[in-house]
């Protein structure tokens, strides 16, 4: 895992854990980390971080609008 180091001015009411979440959760969103990525860069597992991701205004569900059409359409298609 890659360590980066980042000055944060004293100012600036953040401890370690909140800032690792608040990267892991925007790097989830941009769909750079998996959920279960995420969840490990922070310490949680994948259900914690999901219950968290809400306190931060980030939705579980990260697909594009078109990726979502594209399922509805092959859910369409599908038949048993």
């Amino acid at each position: 895992m890659k360590v980066l180091t980042i000055n944060i001015p004293d100012s600036v009411q953040l401890n370690d854990r909140e800032a690792k979440f608040l990267l892991a959760s925007r790097l989830f969103e941009k769909g750079k980390l998996t959920l279960g990525q995420a969840a490990e860069m922070v310490g949680l597992s994948k259900r914690a971080f999901m219950e968290l991701l809400g306190d931060y205004d980030v939705s579980i569900i990260n697909h594009s609008v078109s990726e979502i059409d594209k399922d509805i359409e092959s859910a369409k298609n599908y038949s048993i």
